[in-house]
């Protein structure tokens, strides 16, 4: 067959643009940063009695002789996040829960039980699998709305409260998705009031925040530990790509 000298040259310089832009996971890596080093807590702000480092992973924990006054957090002090996508791994105890806060507000001062609380959006932690009570939902932490959307969820706040749009994953799929005891990949992408949460790869939770006096657009990273029964929580490859 003979070929079009053209369609040879439009070939190849389709090639080379592709080759030059590369893909889309070639890109998010490109202009993300890492945000823990794995050795130290270089970055981070948190009770070293409580926060630390093993085998390379961010290791917290709560013991009857060690425990949490209130609950506290490891604050990630690069910076604020605004509109993002933030990758991580997680594993946990199932004595208690812990959580990571993003566009929160690092709370200092009289009345506070330690100097690192942290309040606003929560995207909870548990080594659980039976909804709603799982890993992924979003909690007012420190806020006068509780759970505002559970994992399986698509909704939107508005003034009047929260509205539910839809199911968006059921009992069954859920459990299929938690690694009880395992490592579970976690990414949250928060674009002006939209956040979405995903856990292993799929898609959990679709939540629109438009309370204009309550919702959050900018705020501090960080992770929680618990008050209350002895617990640890395992956080690792933590990733953060800044959206526009």
């Amino acid at each position: 067959m003979k070929r079009n000298p053209l369609s040879i040259v439009a070939l190849s310089v389709l090639a080379i643009c592709l080759a030059a832009r590369g893909t889309a996971d070639d890109v998010t890596k490109a202009d993300s940063q890492t945000l823990f080093n794995g050795t130290d807590l270089s970055g981070w702000d948190g009770d070293t009695k409580l926060w630390t480092v093993r085998d390379g992973v961010i290791h917290g924990e709560t013991t009857p002789e060690n425990k949490a006054a209130g609950n506290t957090f490891l604050i990630w002090t690069g910076g604020k996040l605004k509109n993002f996508d933030l990758t991580l791994s997680f594993r946990c105890s199932a004595t208690n829960n812990s959580g990571i806060q993003y566009r929160s507000k690092h709370i200092t001062g009289t009345g506070t039980p330690n100097s690192w609380v942290a309040r606003g959006y929560q995207h909870e932690i548990r080594n659980e699998n039976q909804l709603p009570d799982v890993s992924g939902f979003i909690y007012d932490e420190g806020g006068s709305r509780g759970r505002m959307c559970d994992a399986g969820e698509k909704a939107v706040w508005n003034v009047g409260g929260k509205e539910h749009i839809a199911e968006i994953l059921d009992q069954a799929a859920f459990k299929k998705l938690m690694k009880i005891d395992g490592w579970n990949n976690v990414r949250i992408v928060a674009d002006g009031a939209n956040i979405k949460h995903y856990l292993n790869g799929t898609l959990i939770l679709d939540f629109t925040d438009n309370e204009p006096d309550l919702k959050l657009s900018e705020g501090v990273l960080a992770l929680q530990l618990h008050a209350g029964a002895p617990m640890f929580a395992e956080y690792k490859d933590i990733r953060l790509t800044t959206l526009p």
